[in-house]
């Protein structure tokens, strides 16, 4: 734009006759001569300044790293743009029969292409299937893998197995909290909070000494990392309100599990108020309510956010979920494995802060790092640089 303003400035000075055809070419080139350094350094000032389009991960570092009672400590996360070489990670989930998992495997699909590393994917089945987890563990020992994540099915189940694939190579704990006999990091938030901030979201409700409420709660897997520390969270909680827990059943987050148990707990326990558990149990709950004309008496809480939990807020079907982000905690255990592997790693132990999510926040907070894509299915099998 510069030089076409001078050519015609040029041109309307040459007609007048006040300059010759010399100081033309001077000007043009003074011109050129002023731009070259614009031309050149702009590019870098872009890519190098505030305006960069740098991926930043607003995360909580533990202060006392493997210690969730100790504080959250913000950061903000600048994640690696490129993996040294293209490492292969062993991944193991308790399973993929619900979005939550889907998510974090999305997560890591997304991170690991950019990082340009591989992975294979090994899911238990279920919570119950310990002995499955700790073989497909013991598989990761292989010289194939450089690196194991590990969704875990129990907390001190697989401590064993753990410690002896240590020795050799980095093992990173993803979502589910487990002992940390072993551990090298661990991408998750605290489970404690996940059940306080449900539990939250009821005494906000139904503060003491106002009419009492009766609660459905189902935890979830019993003797799961994650469970224990969601009950003490939400009942801590619902002891400061006027809700009571009359009914509480646990079991397997598949979703044909949750509908049997929700509705047991409709048939055998009289006048629920809430029924509070697990995305699956959610999404089971908002169904069954619907089918026997309960939807508008009793009230849905999930502890996790899943695709179905996220419609069901969105429809006024359910009333409210926390999020740990659990996609982008997928993203954030590759990334921590990768820079155990190359000796970067100094951040070891962080997650995403928690949000609750209901009616008033949703379209704020939105879906993004929370919940993968509608169209996306998992994958088990993740080739480097692709």
């Amino acid at each position: 734009m510069l030089l076409h303003a001078e050519d015609r400035r040029d041109r309307l000075t040459s007609k007048a006759g006040h300059v010759g055809s010399e100081l033309t070419v001077m000007r043009r080139l003074a011109a050129v001569l002023v731009l070259m350094p614009v031309l050149v350094l702009m590019p870098v000032r872009i890519l190098g300044g505030p305006a960069a389009a740098q991926e930043v991960w607003p995360l909580q570092e533990r202060a006392v790293a493997f210690d969730d009672t100790s504080a959250g400590v913000p950061v903000d996360y600048v994640p690696l743009a490129r993996a040294s070489r293209p490492w292969r990670l062993c991944v193991l989930y308790p399973h993929l029969k619900d979005a939550y998992w889907l998510s974090v495997n999305y997560g890591m699909v997304v991170e690991a292409r950019k990082l340009g590393v591989a992975f294979d994917v090994f899911e238990a089945g279920g919570y119950p299937n310990l002995s499955r987890q700790i073989e497909q563990l013991q598989g990761c020992a292989s010289d194939a893998f450089d690196a194991v994540i590990l969704g875990a099915v129990s907390y001190d189940g697989l401590t064993p197995t753990v410690a002896a694939i240590a020795a050799k190579k980095p093992v990173i704990a993803s979502v589910n909290d487990i002992d940390d006999t072993g551990i090298t990091a661990k991408a998750s938030v605290p489970w404690r909070e996940m059940g306080a901030a449900a539990g939250r979201v009821i005494s906000a409700r139904h503060p003491k000494g106002s009419t009492p409420v009766r609660i459905a709660w189902f935890p979830g897997p019993k003797g799961a990392g994650w469970v224990r520390f969601v009950e003490e969270g939400f009942r801590a909680e619902i002891a400061q309100s006027s809700a009571q827990i009359v009914a509480t059943r646990f079991g397997d987050t598949g979703l044909e599990q949750q509908v049997l148990l929700v509705e047991d707990v409709l048939d055998e326990v009289p006048q629920i108020d809430y029924l509070v558990g697990s995305g699956p149990m959610a999404e089971a709950a908002v169904s069954i309510l619907r089918a026997r004309g309960l939807s508008d008496s009793v009230q849905v809480v999930s502890t996790y956010m899943s695709h179905a939990v996220y419609r069901g807020i969105k429809r006024g079907r359910i009333l409210a979920a926390p999020t740990d982000f659990a996609a982008l905690q997928g993203k954030l255990s590759v990334e921590m494995a990768v820079r155990a592997l190359e000796g970067s790693l100094t951040v070891r132990h962080a997650g995403p802060a928690i949000v609750v999510v209901d009616a008033a926040t949703i379209d704020r907070i939105g879906a993004e790092g929370s919940l993968a894509p509608a169209s996306f299915a998992p994958i088990f099998s993740q080739p480097a640089g692709r």
